[in-house]
């Protein structure tokens, strides 16, 4: 015999039982517990927000004017022998490695920013010490703040408030935006490209060439 849909609707009531009392004290455990959980660490938090600063500072570093042109200067080519130290542009390591940093090749950013910081660089220490901060490295972080805020060079360390107003600079960008945009794809491809000649190697050693600074100058008209 085949059933009604009035005895299948009866079947299918859920049986209401006595209701029980709320237990406020236990519900807010799990809520406290749950919360606890969801919380980063102090050191997640410092970690992530140093790599939103680094990403800050490297297209504000892309974006400068000169850009193209200290890059330039330590691409190669035919008319020029390999690069000494002699011969090593400071601002063009920098602006290299920030690019680097921006289209996916952290290793890479770091190897030239230590080349720039090593000429005596301060913003690429200043770079080195959020990347290592980023990466959970605390030690070699605040190495390179020290090197940052001490004597690196001839030039006078910055004092703190120097450091505090670049950090608010880097803060206030993050919340309400800039000028200052990211690498376009066509450049992308030209760091992609400058990669696939060093196959198997994490590390970009290789110089840039006139085709990615032909590029760099593109992407800074077009701003």
């Amino acid at each position: 015999m085949t059933a009604t849909i009035e005895a299948l609707l009866a079947d299918a009531q859920i049986p209401v039982s006595a209701p029980r009392r709320f237990d406020v004290a236990a519900a807010l455990r799990r809520l406290a517990a749950d919360a606890s959980r969801r919380t980063p660490t102090v050191e997640i938090a410092r970690a992530a927000q140093a790599g939103q600063r680094l990403g800050v500072v490297c297209r504000w570093v892309l974006n400068e004017p000169d850009a193209a042109e200290h890059v330039d200067r330590i691409a190669e080519g035919p008319d020029r022998g390999p690069l000494t130290g002699e011969e090593m542009d400071v601002e063009g390591a920098l602006v290299f490695a920030c690019l680097l940093y921006l289209t996916g090749h952290p290793e890479s950013a770091q190897f030239w920013w230590q080349l720039a910081a090593g000429a005596g660089s301060r913003a690429a220490a200043y770079c080195l010490h959020l990347y290592h901060l980023s990466m959970g490295e605390s030690r070699r972080a605040w190495h390179w703040f020290h090197q940052l805020t001490h004597s690196m060079a001839d030039t006078a360390p910055p004092d703190a408030a120097f450091i505090e107003g670049l950090e608010l600079f880097a803060r206030y960008v993050r919340t309400n935006g800039s000028r200052a945009i990211a690498p376009t794809g066509l450049l992308e491809c030209e760091v992609d490209r400058l990669a696939a000649r060093t196959p198997g190697s994490s590390v970009i050693v290789a110089r840039p060439d006139r085709q990615l600074v032909a590029r760099l100058q593109e992407f800074g008209a077009g701003r």
